[in-house]
């Protein structure tokens, strides 16, 4: 460094004061060019950064799915990514120029441009994000899609930016849709008949016409699926609901698919029930064609519960009342139909009311358990009792057996209220054999729902235990119908409760399901003759000989013999001479509060 100023020193000596301007311009000079140079490095630099960013950014809105758009304010393109080309159907040179057509936008009731939404109608509407949901675009195909619509402002110094976004409602309301079809035929569902419902029921103030409401069942339709498949039975439901969709083109009639095997049909432009029957049994004749499966031909039947406004009651009704026709006709055997009319129907309690008040009842004490005697058919002394239960209600009075029992086993309170029962036998025999009553044993009926808990053995036990009862002192009652309706699972719980050793009684013998195999096989200790078979034996010989064989075949399987429903001497002389070991019945006594029983009990 020192070598070089000193020849710079030189050549100033030499060159004079001028030579010193002359190069602090070329310093100068050079200085410039160098910032010159460094400068276009920077802005190159700076240049490609944001190119780089605006790449970024462009390729970040192309995965959107909701459209985006920017616009000048004189409405021309300046960005739109493909999920906005694609929901306006834009053109391929759309860049730097204007909408055209302008989309259209139905914000409430009217159409107007996208132009006039940007706009605003007010400087209130124009701060900030302007939001409008549930709006419908029309773009230039003029297809009418749903969207949410998003617009915003960005004042620039030159002029101000529209950024536009629009998500499309479309695949969201498909969605919501499918929520009120059936997954296998696309019926409208129970949620859409629901809905519909208002709209039919308003039809009662205009037209002078019947409302009916028809459940269709298909019978037995379970036992066809394990025989011709899923696939094959998925195929009937399909081929029935287009025959259906059919009889709507032709009736005013609205056809839901309501549940697996459940149609549902709305029909508002009958005139008389016999119009709604005629239908009714159309389409069962439709369905009762032979629908065929390869070289099978499987013939199907339906049961229809109808219920029609304003014949079967309240609109609000309906729906209910339609539900009890149907159970009444699949009762009344295949391919059966069932008009729900109140006057077949009649009785003051309400089903909701009373399934409501069951738990009250139990808690209050309003159940009661009678007992009525059961005799020895020769020295008519009272040997057993039938445990019975009784319900008053504080406002509706005496409520018949037949109507709060069947109730309470659909609604499974028919557990508590069998827990009920055994409790208070249970105690009371325990009352008996303190104040030294004589000992008699104690028939208890138990439903089948009970039994099925699994549960029921073990409880039973407990309870003996607790009160200290001698299990040959209970007999468990179960009607002989619901016991062979699942033959193998009922054996097997009654041999656990003969285990225990309480003894088994066939309820309502003879009137459902005989059979001398299911007799021989079920381990019954007694068996009791329905009432029905002997209703006539005074006067019917072949009624005696039908009673009288049934009482051999029980002797034979050695079973004692209960008939129920003796109401006078006659008949007791008749069983008498059969052999019959115990009777129960009017003639000796009704069913009785324990109060009353005890006197009976005292004076037999």
């Amino acid at each position: 460094m020192d070598n070089f100023v000193g020849k710079i020193e030189q050549l100033t000596s030499r060159m004079g004061m001028e030579a010193y301007i002359y190069l602090g311009i070329a310093i100068l000079g050079i200085f410039f060019l160098i910032h010159i140079y460094s400068s276009r490095q920077v802005k190159k630099k700076l240049r490609e950064t944001i190119d780089t960013h605006i790449h970024v950014f462009q390729k970040t809105f192309e995965l959107s799915n909701d459209a985006l758009m920017v616009l000048s304010d004189n409405f021309h393109v300046i960005y739109a990514n493909q999920s906005a080309v694609d929901l306006l159907v834009l053109e391929d040179d759309f860049l730097d120029k204007p909408l055209n057509p302008m989309p259209q936008i139905k914000r409430k009731r009217e159409w107007e441009p996208l132009d006039i939404c940007i706009e605003g109608k007010s400087e209130k509407e124009q701060k900030g994000v302007r939001k409008y949901p549930s709006s419908l675009l029309k773009n230039t195909k003029q297809k009418e899609l749903p969207i949410n619509l998003f617009i915003d402002t960005v004042p620039q110094a030159m002029q101000t930016y529209t950024i536009i976004s629009m998500h499309d409602l479309t695949a969201v309301h498909q969605t919501a849709g499918m929520e009120y079809k059936h997954r296998l035929t696309s019926l409208p569902n129970q949620l859409q008949a629901q809905k519909d419902f208002p709209m039919l029921y308003s039809k009662v103030h205009v037209e002078n016409k019947k409302i009916a409401l028809m459940l269709l069942h298909f019978d037995n339709f379970t036992r066809l699926r394990s025989i011709v498949g899923y696939e094959q039975s998925d195929n009937i439901i399909i081929k029935f609901s287009r025959y259906l969709k059919n009889i709507v083109s032709e009736l005013n009639i609205s056809v839901y698919h309501t549940f697996d095997n459940h149609f549902l049909l709305t029909v508002s432009n009958m005139e008389t029930l016999e119009q709604i029957e005629v239908l009714a049994r159309e389409i069962q004749l439709k369905i009762a064609s032979a629908y065929k499966l390869d070289d099978a031909n499987l013939h199907l039947t339906v049961s229809i519960g109808i219920s029609v406004y304003p014949d079967s009651g309240t609109t609000r009704q309906l729906l209910d009342h339609c539900y009890k026709a149907l159970e009444k006709a699949q009762n009344g055997g295949d391919g059966h139909v069932e008009l729900f009319i109140p006057a077949k129907n009649k009785n003051k309690f309400d089903e909701l009311t009373l399934h409501n008040d069951m738990q009250a009842a139990l808690d209050k004490g309003e159940f009661e358990v009678y007992y009525q005697p059961i005799v020895n058919a020769q020295t008519q002394e009272i040997v057993s009792a039938e445990a019975l239960i009784r319900w008053i209600h504080p406002t509706l009075g005496f409520i018949p057996p037949d109507i709060f029992i069947g109730l309470m086993e659909k609604t499974g309170f028919i557990i508590k209220l069998g827990q009920y029962i055994l409790e208070e036998v249970l105690k009371q025999l325990r009352r008996w054999q303190l104040f030294k009553f004589k000992q008699i044993g104690i028939s208890v009926n138990v439903s089948m729902v009970e039994i099925a808990t699994g549960e029921f053995v073990q409880h039973v036990k407990e309870r003996l235990e607790y009160h200290k009862i001698d299990p040959a002192l209970i007999k468990f009652e179960i009607t002989e119908g619901l016991a062979m309706q699942n033959e193998g699972e009922t054996e097997k719980y009654f041999y656990d409760l003969k285990k225990l050793g309480v003894s088994i009684l066939l309820d309502d013998f003879g009137t459902g399901y005989t059979s001398f195999t299911y007799l021989k096989k079920f381990p019954a200790d007694i068996v009791k003759i329905d009432k029905t078979l002997i209703d006539y034996i005074v006067e019917n010989e072949d009624d005696r000989r039908i009673v009288k064989a049934m009482i051999d075949l029980g002797h034979n399987l050695g079973m004692k013999i209960v008939v129920e429903g003796v109401e006078n001497k006659e008949m007791v002389k008749i069983l008498n001479g059969f052999g019959c070991d115990y009777i129960q019945g009017y003639y000796f006594s009704k069913p009785l509060p324990v109060f009353e029983f005890q006197q009976l009990l005292r004076e037999k």
